[in-house]
């Protein structure tokens, strides 16, 4: 059976990625592990590798185009004779590994028009808002409500319509704001976001943390990072906390993939430390400070910018009483760290009121508002 090799996520902010080297072609023979492509987002270059070895029976992008990350980018079979799938459709190959469902607009105007994702064609992987409109508009549907399809049109591009009657220009959004515009609609369309908060008292938090940090030498104060292990081990064990929603039934994710917002320059990431309740306290401690350096450095790998399934952000370094995060996609809660001028700390939590209600947040922020008992410290 054909293996697909699939355009990979550089940056959780990134929805294309250019195809920068392709060092095969149709009819070569691979070895798992051999670098087959790269790819370049405009922060990393990331080297493709074969998942299997075999042979290259289809390539499904150009050098120096632009790919849709998780689309197939090209076909290993058994032997070089193998015929790749009929009729390969990279959006649902790649579905399996949630990594090309369609776009939150898609699904809205799939909703809207009342179709399904598998009656409407990708023009290249992940089925898009744009692939919707040309089906509709096939369909004759566009031209029998104008209407309809102005406002479509306008959601297709993250408006609320017309655009201002005012001079000015367009700019083009660079790729990171366009995944962050992708991740508001998301959380806009798809989850019905609430938002709760609770003043705590911060001294039990800065004492454990100094305790650990003395007693394991670390030169980064730990405390934002502890908070984040703290909330890992809730979700742990409240499932429900480390959840979303997929064809009307709860999701509850095997690992804890934590989310942990970096503001590098004028770059949000959502870095992503995956299975993190695998981790000792200490070794979470010390492998989140290192995902906040790469970050910064704008040199997280892959794997290291998507899958979140629960995050944690903090404006503490800006002296605000209070910000309300965006939930991340396919996920429940984004946690809220502030502590004002005055030395007020605050914890807050957006959340999918689909998967959970204000009760189990408030009492998930209450335990998060207090550390460990001093004994549970370990390396």
């Amino acid at each position: 059976m054909p293996t697909p090799v699939h355009v990979p996520r550089v940056n959780n902010n990134d929805d294309e990625v250019k195809l920068v080297e392709l060092q095969v072609e149709v009819g070569a023979a691979v070895s798992a592990g051999q670098v087959l492509a790269s790819v370049e987002t405009d922060k990393a270059v990331v080297d493709v590798e074969a998942p299997v070895a075999g042979f290259v029976i289809a390539i499904g992008a150009q050098r120096d185009a632009m790919a849709q990350v998780g689309s197939v980018l090209l076909w290993l079979g058994s032997s070089a004779d193998e015929a790749p799938p009929a009729a390969a459709n990279p959006a649902t190959a790649a579905a399996a590994e949630g990594e090309m469902a369609p776009t939150a607009k898609a699904r809205a105007l799939l909703q809207r028009h009342g179709l399904s994702a598998e009656q409407v064609p990708a023009a290249a992987g992940r089925l898009s808002a744009d692939d919707v409109e040309r089906f509709v508009a096939a369909r004759g549907a566009a031209g029998a409500n104008p209407v309809a399809a102005a406002a479509d049109k306008a959601a297709a591009v993250g408006t609320s319509g017309p655009g201002p009657a005012l001079e000015g220009k367009s700019v083009a959004l660079r790729p990171d704001e366009r995944g962050m515009l992708a991740t508001v609609t998301w959380h806009r369309d798809v989850a019905v976001a609430g938002y709760i908060e609770l003043p705590y008292d911060a001294q039990p938090w800065e004492a454990y943390a100094n305790q650990l940090g003395q007693q394991h030498a670390l030169l980064l104060n730990p405390l934002l990072a502890l908070m984040a292990w703290r909330l890992v081990e809730l979700a742990a064990l409240t499932p429900k906390l480390n959840a979303t929603i997929v064809a009307e039934r709860r999701f509850e994710f095997s690992a804890v993939n934590l989310g942990f917002t970096v503001q590098a320059g004028d770059t949000l990431y959502l870095a992503v430390l995956r299975n993190a309740a695998a981790l000792g306290e200490v070794e979470f401690v010390k492998q989140l400070i290192g995902l906040q350096r790469r970050a910064a450095a704008h040199q997280l790998g892959p794997q290291e910018t998507q899958g979140a399934t629960i995050g944690f952000s903090s404006m503490a370094r800006w002296d605000v009483s209070r910000h309300v995060p965006i939930l991340a996609p396919h996920s429940a809660v984004m946690v809220a760290h502030a502590v004002d001028g005055k030395g007020q700390a605050v914890l807050g939590a957006s959340y999918d009121h689909r998967v959970l209600h204000g009760a189990a947040v408030a009492a998930m922020l209450r335990k998060l508002s207090r550390p460990p008992k001093a004994n549970t410290v370990q390396a």
